[in-house]
């Protein structure tokens, strides 16, 4: 017979974002850890945003590779993130999820046909681990619009919380959220919610060393990539007794542990995206360079693909959503990914003359053109500069940007301050992320799911788009 207190290691991860060089480092991390409790129960949860289709082992196996990294480490529980939730149609979660051996839980995420979770999700879960009754829910960050184009219905995280945490409470020795909030979030949630015994947090990629104890609850979170665990341990002297918090804080992963059978599955998963992604797109005649400093073909192609799609008679894209140079010859998906892999979408917003010129002064600015962007789908290495297409602009590099060196013209007209444009954008722009001015549109339309090599892949197979994008759009005003 067991002596001393009852106890129950929580170990949770989250925002690993498909960095797969870390997951069997993680895997033996969390291996240890859980040896370290001996015959204790362990609870292993996620936190989200597992998934990240900029890696090739997820875009190639449309996630299953996740899965099965997943299910290998032996998660307990998890919840969905907005890199799950937004880059990902209905069917491919459907079909990604349904093979997950734990409950995905999260009680703010419905199907706007059914008004219920799908069939993959639940509300809540309530686990047993000898005899220590823990209650999960979980939410996600509430993109509502994103999310009502994909068909779903997403709603606010506390109401739906305070609902499940009522219902829970009085069933469970320990209630326990897993949410893709973010910490201000949590913060507040740990406020206004009764009965929580931990926030398991993710999203903003917070690393708290030790977890920050708010009326009572503890707010955790555990980074981003993998590169922590964090690690909770709750005990009770006697059956019956309350919980309370023993322990807790975050390890660092160490990245030269491999744990053989994670490592070998990411290996094979690698190499199956790998096959996958070798679908020839297109056959091009020459190469398109890039330049992130000024204007270039293969920036411009982004800009004309951008325009065809959401047809509005002006486009506006960063050249950082692109990593290199578009070679000739044989072009596949996988080139596609690996040159623009930002889960970033098209779409349409209503701009003043000014807002644009606005923008493309800052674009001639080093300031802006170097600026390092973090999240928003992004993930390139910095902005970059503008590429436009249905305008053209006589710039002097002589003067500064803002003094009066710029003139725009749109269909052979001087672009007006006063006047709104209809504009083929990006989603991360309204976010107010880069060029700020581009935040300020009305009326935006997002155009999902599609992604920025999807158009691409559209646009290198429209005759005469490698022509059009050598035109040059940007024109230096003679002395």
């Amino acid at each position: 017979m067991k002596s001393g207190p009852e106890r129950l290691t929580i170990i949770h991860t989250n925002d690993i974002h498909s960095h797969f060089e870390m997951m069997s480092p993680a895997a033996a991390e969390i291996f240890a850890m859980k040896a370290a409790a001996g015959d204790e129960p362990v609870l292993l949860l996620d936190i989200g945003d597992h998934m990240d289709r900029a890696a090739v082992e997820t875009e190639g196996t449309m996630g299953q590779a996740n899965i099965d990294i997943m299910n290998l480490t032996g998660y307990d529980a998890v919840t969905i993130g907005n890199n799950e939730g937004l880059t990902f149609s209905k069917e491919m979660l459907s079909a990604v999820f349904t093979g997950l051996q734990c409950p995905v839980v999260c009680c703010n995420f419905l199907d706007a046909a059914t008004g219920e979770p799908p069939h993959w999700m639940q509300r809540h879960a309530i686990l047993e681990k000898d005899g220590i009754r823990i209650g999960l829910t979980g939410a996600t960050a509430a993109f509502t619009s994103f999310y009502s184009l994909l068909g779903w219905d997403v709603l606010d995280p506390e109401e739906a919380l305070r609902e499940q945490c009522e219902l829970l409470a009085p069933q469970v020795d320990l209630l326990i959220i897993l949410s893709h909030l973010g910490l201000p979030a949590d913060q507040k949630l740990a406020e206004h919610l009764e009965g929580v015994h931990a926030i398991l947090g993710g999203h903003t990629h917070h690393m708290l060393e030790q977890p920050q104890i708010i009326a009572g609850t503890a707010v955790c979170g555990a980074g981003k990539f993998g590169r922590y665990a964090g690690r909770l341990v709750f005990e009770r002297e006697h059956p019956g007794a309350a919980f309370r918090l023993a322990e807790g804080g975050c390890t660092e992963v160490d990245p030269l542990l491999q744990e053989e059978t994670i490592s070998r599955a990411a290996a094979i998963h690698l190499t199956r995206g790998r096959e996958a992604l070798e679908e020839t797109v297109a056959i091009s005649d020459r190469m398109l360079p890039l330049d992130l400093q000024g204007e270039s073909p293969f920036a411009n192609l982004l800009a004309q693909a951008v325009r065809r799609f959401t047809g509005t008679p002006i486009s506006l894209v960063n050249s950082g959503q692109l990593l290199g140079p578009l070679p000739e010859g044989k072009i596949t998906a996988g080139m596609l990914h690996a040159l623009c892999p930002s889960p970033i979408n098209p779409c349409i917003v209503q701009l003043t003359g000014k807002d644009i010129r606005i923008a493309l002064e800052q674009s001639l600015l080093a300031e802006y053109r170097n600026k390092i962007i973090y999240g928003y789908g992004f993930r390139g290495e910095m902005l970059g500069t503008l590429a436009v297409d249905g305008l053209n602009i006589l710039y002097d590099p002589r003067v500064m940007p803002y003094d009066n060196g710029i003139a725009i013209f749109a269909g052979g007209e001087q672009l007006e301050d006063s006047k709104v444009y209809s504009v083929g954008t990006l989603d991360m722009f309204t976010f107010r992320t880069g060029y700020e001015s581009l935040a300020d549109g009305r009326d935006p339309v997002y155009l999902l799911p599609h992604f920025l090599r999807d158009l691409l892949r559209m646009e290198l197979q429209r005759p005469g788009s490698l022509d059009e994008c050598e035109a040059l759009r940007w024109e230096r005003r003679s002395p």
